[in-house]
């Protein structure tokens, strides 16, 4: 059996330097093989640490991600139709939710054309499972977002239709496309006379509440 010489250097804590490579209490020495693996191991060890963290850290933030776009959309049962931009949604937990269609703004109930905004609308959607895309609340307290029934925009479909106008004023707050949606759809429906545009000389819903208040 092969035995280690070693030696001890007087006046420094008695440390044995051995041909091993290893102190007489059990540690590595510097330079030796033993040493440079358990540091070639330690190195590799923080790689993989580092690795994990950043798997970690990618993760956390795509979950977070999808659960914020998802806490933007409502999906539920349409059990009420308002008028023609404004339903109300029963979700899944058995609450209710008024809804406010982004977008647009239908003729009221006491305008020309008002009845049938308020039909077309059912039409779409009551009775139907839909998704309400969107996390603003009005003053009144209903939220305001896009209503899809199998994949198809209901806000869109009553600019369409001629049911409803392209609510200008808060325009900024779609997205790019879908304002130029809307405002394409309303050029057309006017073109073509479509729903409320056979009135001659049809007058917006904003003008005509901001009528009624003064009187």
């Amino acid at each position: 059996m092969a035995v280690s010489r070693c030696t001890r250097t007087p006046g420094r804590q008695h440390i044995s330097q051995c041909k091993e490579g290893h102190r007489d209490d059990g540690a590595s020495l510097p330079g030796s093989k033993a040493f440079m693996t358990a540091c070639t191991d330690h190195a590799l060890l923080r790689a993989f640490h580092r690795r994990v963290w950043r798997c970690l850290l990618a993760v956390t933030l795509t979950l977070g991600m999808s659960s914020g776009a998802a806490a933007g959309v409502l999906g539920g049962r349409v059990v009420a139709v308002t008028d023609g931009d404004t339903i109300t949604v029963l979700e899944a937990g058995k609450v209710q939710h008024v809804v406010r269609l982004s977008g647009i703004d239908a003729p009221e109930k006491k305008m020309p054309f008002g009845q049938r905004s308020k039909q077309s609308l059912s039409d779409l959607v009551y009775g139907r499972w839909v998704e309400v895309v969107g996390e603003k609340n009005d003053r009144y307290g209903r939220l305001v977002g896009k209503v899809l029934v199998n994949g198809r925009d209901a806000n869109l479909a009553q600019i369409q239709a001629g049911m409803a106008w392209h609510y200008k004023e808060y325009q900024r707050e779609q997205t790019v496309t879908d304002r130029q949606m809307y405002a394409e759809a309303e050029s057309n429906a006017a073109m073509t006379r479509q729903g409320l545009w056979a009135d001659p000389n049809p007058v917006p819903p904003w003008d005509w509440r901001k009528a009624r208040r003064k009187d």
